[in-house]
């Protein structure tokens, strides 16, 4: 029995309470903190089968200490992958000594969400807002992005 006597075979994406699944992240974020603090680093997303690099970087409130925090995580409702951009928040809490896990949900305004779990290292305290602000890579005579247009700048 061949597939076409079935009917057309379609390819469902998951769904659930964040929206629908449509990209997954890694990243590597270093935070440093006295008070207010600052993170830096950089990622992965893997959307409709192709890898686009970021950077990313913001900071954080109520926070004292260093870390490096290691995260995989899945990507909701990004149907245009210039929507990635954008400034991410969060609450969470961080209580690293040598090593940790975590996790968290960040949304920024175009409704992307993004939920990972995560492992640290270093020593950091934290419990705050976390602001982080993501933005693409330009593309490259090596990059997977041949053919995907540049996303508009913001004004």
């Amino acid at each position: 029995m061949s597939l076409s006597a079935i009917g057309p075979v379609t390819h469902a994406r998951a769904v659930d309470a964040l929206g629908e699944h449509t990209a997954t992240i890694s990243f590597t974020l270093s935070a440093a903190d006295l008070g207010a603090g600052v993170s830096w680093g950089k990622g992965v997303l893997t959307f409709e089968g192709r890898d686009y690099p970021f950077s990313v970087h913001g900071g954080s409130g109520a926070a004292i200490g260093f870390s490096k925090t290691h995260a995989v995580g899945t990507v909701y409702n990004l149907y245009r992958i210039q929507d990635i951009e954008g400034t991410y928040w969060s609450v969470q809490g961080e209580a690293t000594v040598g090593a940790g896990t975590g996790g968290a949900v960040m949304e920024n305004n175009s409704g992307i969400y993004i939920k990972f779990t995560s492992r640290s290292s270093g020593a950091r305290l934290a419990f705050s807002v976390e602001r982080l602000t993501l933005k693409l890579q330009p593309a490259t005579s090596n990059s997977t992005r041949a053919g995907i247009a540049a996303p508009a700048p913001h004004g």
